[in-house]
């Protein structure tokens, strides 16, 4: 059974693009070296295998589509997939808390950037609790922070916490 209509095209178009996408993907992941160390393993073997999978990907959406359209289909109704309307002020305050966390990380630190992020990403979400919200980023912060830097070896800027931090950061 061939589809029918402007949803089905759709269909096949997205499916054809996930197959095209695909290919594109090997062609780069073949041109990539694939001489590898003692492993044998060159920097082309995940390329490869994510190239396969978009179009093994895009061959079972093609056939799906092919065989009746695609099953368990998003409804084209906002309220009826559950959206909700966009709300500018939490808008705000996430992008706000992004603002925040990239002028105060070089600066402030690690530590009290993620916390000033936590506290105006809990504030768009409707919390009005800001010492809770902040407190709570802060210890969240320090974990991530000393997680990175004592386990991972990454350094991280301790900012204004560095004296606190001892030799933990930059």
């Amino acid at each position: 059974m061939t589809p029918s209509g402007r949803g089905a095209r759709v269909d096949v178009i997205l499916s054809l693009g996930v197959i095209a996408l695909g290919i594109a993907a090997a062609v780069v992941a073949f041109s990539l070296p694939s001489a590898g160390g003692y492993s044998r393993i060159g920097p082309n073997v995940m390329p490869i295998v994510i190239s396969i999978g978009l179009i093994l990907l895009g061959a079972v959406l093609l056939i799906e589509c092919m065989t009746g359209g695609w099953r368990a289909r998003t409804p084209d109704d906002p309220a009826e997939r559950g959206e909700h309307a966009f709300l500018p002020g939490a808008f705000g305050w996430v992008s706000a808390g992004l603002f925040a966390q990239v002028a105060l990380i070089h600066t402030a630190g690690f530590v009290i950037a993620a916390g000033a992020l936590f506290a105006c990403v809990a504030r768009g979400f409707g919390s009005g609790r800001w010492g809770r919200d902040a407190a709570i980023g802060l210890l969240l912060g320090l974990g991530v922070f000393l997680f990175f830097v004592r386990f991972l070896n990454v350094n991280l800027p301790a900012g204004w916490l560095h004296p606190l931090l001892g030799g933990a950061g930059l």
